[in-house]
């Protein structure tokens, strides 16, 4: 909600709407149930994964890290209204530079806004952030000349010519482009569907680091 009574209620309706309808959050929870190590979530938004963590008892330390600076401030007076315990916020381009880290990795909704040669190159540097025992979470639309495809990149064009998404979208992998740097990272991987109720081609990758022996 807005601080003042009668402020903009834009982050408000949009966070109800997207916790109500979209099956990415609970998707994510359980592909991240085993594992509490910290959480790295790239092009985080305005951070509702952090919130959905703590509302489900989940504690792991939380960065988000985005390349829109004004979603970056909304998250972070969001969090400090809600006290969220360990989770900060910072503004950054992924697709140029990673921050350090060592644990599991989120990148939900991401991958479709790079061009298609700087898509395996953050694949890797995600991956090379994941631990043993930690788990890269990706949702993502997998070109495949289907109605979903079809529908997900009208939608997402939307979505920019309205302002909502400040970069439009660039290009939409399939499942070999996403599974080839991912194996080459040592992760072991599963491709689900994460249709829900929504028309959208999003599917739901898992990719685990095994534990050292």
């Amino acid at each position: 909600m807005p601080a003042q009574r009668f402020g903009n209620r834009r982050d408000y309706y949009y966070s109800r709407g997207k916790l109500g309808s979209d099956p990415l959050y609970p998707g994510v929870l359980g592909a991240l149930a085993p594992c509490s190590l910290p959480l790295l979530d790239i092009g985080c938004g305005l951070g509702l994964l952090a919130h959905v963590l703590r509302q489900n008892q989940r504690t792991q330390p939380y960065h988000g890290v985005d390349i829109d600076a004004d979603k970056i401030a909304r998250a972070q007076r969001a969090g400090a209204r809600a006290a969220l315990h360990d989770a900060r916020f910072d503004c950054v381009d992924a697709s140029a530079s990673l921050p350090d880290h060592h644990g599991s990795v989120a990148l939900l909704d991401v991958l479709q806004y790079l061009p298609a040669d700087a898509q395996p190159v953050l694949l890797r540097e995600a991956a090379a952030r994941v631990a043993p025992g930690g788990r890269l979470v990706i949702r993502t639309t997998l070109a495949d000349n289907s109605g979903r495809d079809r529908t997900t990149r009208i939608t997402d064009m939307l979505a920019h010519l309205v302002g909502w998404m400040g970069t439009r979208p660039r290009h939409y992998p399939d499942a070999a482009s996403v599974r080839a740097p991912l194996k080459a990272a040592g992760l072991q991987l599963e491709m689900t569907p994460l249709y829900g109720n929504t028309p959208f081609n999003n599917w739901l990758v898992t990719a685990e680091r095994g534990q050292r022996a």
